[in-house]
């Protein structure tokens, strides 16, 4: 396989039983059979196209944040656009970005240009791409909010699009198949002024300094919150549970919906953490957590017994 690989990844690089505690935000997980970073959409199709005709599993990581990876690892291909497919276009309120872009360079792009919708996701981890999938959000917007149309790359390497009105979006979801690797996205936004949107900007910011752990290695928010409108960092202090430890993993003292690695956490460290989490609020409130991050490589039915909805 590695030969095979080797000639289609030319400008790129893969990288054989490569530890992804190098390759996500926790610092956490264990090795990826083949590891590959392409260099353009050309790499990616032959790469994909190799991986059907040789039933090969792939796993698409981004930039590696709001996942939690295995002690194990994950098998097959595991790629990362982070690095790559990193263009962006602006004409006016147009603008039209690849997948690989990190969220936050985009949203002081469209700052710089004097467009307004996008300064409230400032300080959301990860690339555009896996925003896109869970419809990332904060602070009352949301990446889908200025969306026209994203352009994707199934598993057999064919290309398709969607329009907006395609893909049905909700609270950190999206209708765009889980076997479908975003390419580029196009939105349209408002031009607004730029003291008024700095200010939000600043003010977003400041915010979120005050609130989360940003100095320390987190996937941002492990829990999404629950329908009823609470908060699941409030109901993880209200239990009790801030400033839980198992070994260097740690429910931050600071944002209970933020777990910490300290150094040398396992991902069944955290993994610990999140099952007593669940299980804590379901006891204590009756109310059944969701998890918000992606958990990549645990075998089937580590998390039946978590209290998870």
């Amino acid at each position: 396989m590695d030969q095979q690989i080797a000639k289609i990844i030319t400008g790129g690089e893969y990288l054989v039983d490569e530890p992804l505690s190098r390759h996500t935000t926790w610092g956490i997980g264990g090795p990826a059979d083949v590891f590959v970073r392409p260099a353009n959409r050309r790499e990616l199709t032959g790469l994909l196209q190799f991986a059907s005709e040789n039933q090969i599993p792939v796993t698409v990581l981004g930039s590696g944040s709001n996942c939690l990876v295995s002690d194990t690892g994950v098998r097959g291909i595991v790629i990362s656009l982070a690095g790559t497919l990193k263009s962006i276009h602006l004409d006016n309120g147009d603008v039209r970005a690849e997948a690989g872009v990190m969220l936050g360079h985009l949203v002081r792009r469209c700052l710089q240009a004097g467009l307004t919708g996008m300064e409230n996701l400032i300080g959301v981890p990860g690339t555009l791409g896996g925003a896109l999938m869970m419809n990332a959000g904060a602070f009352g917007e949301e990446i889908s909010s200025h969306l026209v149309k994203v352009l994707v790359l199934n598993l057999e390497g064919e290309e398709k699009s969607y329009l907006r009105d395609d893909i049905q979006f909700g609270y950190r979801s999206s209708s765009i198949p889980p076997d479908e690797i975003i390419l580029e996205a196009e939105f349209h936004f408002e031009a607004g002024s730029r003291p008024e949107i700095l200010e939000r900007y600043k003010q977003v910011s400041i915010q979120r300094r005050a609130r989360q752990p940003l100095r320390q290695r987190s996937a941002g928010s492990v829990f999404k919150n629950p329908a009823s409108g609470l908060s699941a960092g409030k109901l993880i202090d209200q239990a009790g549970l801030k400033g839980t430890r198992r070994g260097d993993a740690e429910i931050s003292t600071q944002h209970g919906n933020f777990f910490i690695n300290h150094g040398t956490a396992m991902a069944d460290d955290i993994a610990f953490l999140i099952k007593l989490a669940a299980r804590t609020i379901k006891q204590q409130f009756d109310l059944q957590l969701e998890l918000e991050i992606r958990t990549l490589g645990f075998e089937p039915g580590f998390w039946e017994d978590a209290g998870l909805a």
